[in-house]
């Protein structure tokens, strides 16, 4: 399953972004981090797509880890974030009795 980060903030507050994106610690072994990919918007600002694959084991250790890492850039103006988790189709089918 993975797990997914969406972020966004104005450009005004990248550098500041940045600099805390450098002080994260890193992503634990357990799990497999893709990303971060990020886009710029002209009215939106900049938006961040992270994409961080886990066994279902240490799912709940996983969404701690996310949600901690995302907690860390608060106190930067105009920053938001979502956190949702995605099953693959075969734990999806496993969940409803179908595999």
């Amino acid at each position: 399953m993975v797990i997914i980060g969406d972020i966004s903030f104005p450009q005004e507050s990248a550098n500041d972004v940045g600099k805390r994106f450098l002080e994260v610690p890193a992503v634990p072994d357990f799990m497999t981090l893709k990303g971060p990919y990020i886009k710029g918007m002209k009215k939106e600002g900049i938006q961040v797509f992270e994409i961080y694959e886990v066994d279902k084991p240490n799912v709940a250790e996983g969404i701690e880890f996310v949600t901690n890492r995302c907690v860390s850039y608060f106190g930067i103006p105009g920053y938001t974030y979502k956190i949702d988790i995605y099953f693959e189709a075969t734990e999806a089918l496993k969940m409803i009795g179908l595999a």
